[in-house]
């Protein structure tokens, strides 16, 4: 019998728009929201960090598309797209950041359950810089959004998502940390150290 298409899916972004590049996963969801129409029995939500508070979304999806950033040791900006069995394994090996532990436990704690979606594709950035708390995508990995969001509608698409350009609606953050907001309203490096307390750095007392 030919497969058929997912009844309910689930398209997450994850990671932290506080340290750069880890907001990739998240900054993609908010784009695709903004530049797509979808069906209802697609869900867009923003997943930010938490880790097994997103089981109940998992186990209400028969399809998961995940964004996030990734380190797969290739050039930074570099995307790449992994799916199903191999997801938890990327998610996993090289972890960047508690997100990606938790993250990992919701799949396999799903999987446990017997509720875990039957079809898992990530969509993975390499990242440039991670330690800069307060800064905002690199250049090269806000330049990959758009290649992202490219993979994302065709693996919609192929799961029989019938997609328009408009808008959808979505579970994101609030309007104050949205990638544009964030941006305008972040103060420079010079202006406010994102790495630690400039007084305690060596050297400047």
């Amino acid at each position: 019998m030919p497969a058929t298409n997912p009844s309910s899916i689930l398209v997450l972004g994850i990671g932290n728009v506080l340290w750069a590049d880890e907001g990739f996963g998240v900054r993609c969801v908010e784009a695709l929201a903004s530049a797509v129409a979808l069906p209802e029995h697609v869900r867009l939500l923003d997943g930010g960090t938490q880790g097994l508070y997103l089981l109940p979304f998992l186990e209400e999806a028969e399809a998961l598309l995940v964004f996030d950033a990734i380190d797969y040791g290739l050039e930074p900006g570099t995307l790449k797209l992994v799916r199903d069995g191999e997801v938890p394994a990327f998610m996993g090996a090289r972890k960047m950041s508690l997100h990606q532990t938790g993250f990992q436990d919701v799949i396999a704690t799903a999987q446990l359950l017997g509720r875990c979606p039957h079809k898992l594709t990530l969509i993975g950035c390499q990242p440039v810089e991670l330690e800069d708390y307060g800064g905002g995508l690199r250049p090269q990995v806000a330049a990959a959004i758009p290649g992202a969001l490219d993979l994302a509608r065709a693996e919609l698409a192929a799961w029989g998502v019938e997609i328009a350009a408009g808008r959808s609606a979505a579970d994101l953050a609030d309007p104050s940390i949205r990638r544009t907001a964030y941006e305008q309203g972040r103060p420079s490096a010079e202006e406010a150290c994102r790495t630690g307390d400039a007084r305690f750095f060596p050297g400047s007392l």
